[in-house]
């Protein structure tokens, strides 16, 4: 049972992503989308010479929008849990932006499973997911992040 087989995960690293690079059209696309145009995201000469980073940053609602893609839940090709119909983001608990992405920066997240309880809606999932800059020491994000499971009947 998938509950089951959750809970033994628990305290456990149980997903890591490739690595993913951040580029100024996607930190531009995000500017549009949220009409977020501050400057240190969306002006790379002003940055540049303005900016304590010396370029553009993605938002850091970005790098956290990117969950999903990071964590598998939207890869058709090899679903992170086989057998459920629906994951749905249900939350975050807390949420630490610690380090800004840098344009061109590469990325990846990792995924230790805190919880997995039975609710009257699926399965809810807690997470820590941790966005990992390529070279930095310091992640970009720490989040504490619920997902509800609906598995097939």
């Amino acid at each position: 049972m998938l509950i089951e087989k959750l809970q033994s995960q628990c305290g456990q690293k149980i997903h890591e992503s490739d690595w993913y690079k951040i580029t100024q059209e996607q930190i531009n696309q995000f500017a549009l989308a949220t009409n977020d145009h501050q400057w240190i995201h969306t002006d790379p000469e002003r940055a540049k010479t303005q900016s304590p980073f010396s370029g553009t940053i993605a938002h850091g609602y970005l790098t956290l929008s990117l969950y999903s893609h990071l964590r598998g839940l939207v890869d058709t090709e090899s679903p992170s849990y086989p057998g459920v119909e629906q994951v749905i983001n249900y939350g975050i608990n807390k949420l630490r932006l610690m380090n800004p992405v840098k344009v061109n920066a590469h990325i990846k997240g990792s995924t230790i499973l805190l919880a997995a309880e039975e609710s009257e809606h699926g399965i809810r999932i807690t997470e820590e997911f941790t966005v990992h800059i390529q070279g930095e020491k310091k992640p970009a994000l720490v989040g504490e992040l619920l997902v509800l499971l609906k598995e097939v009947i």
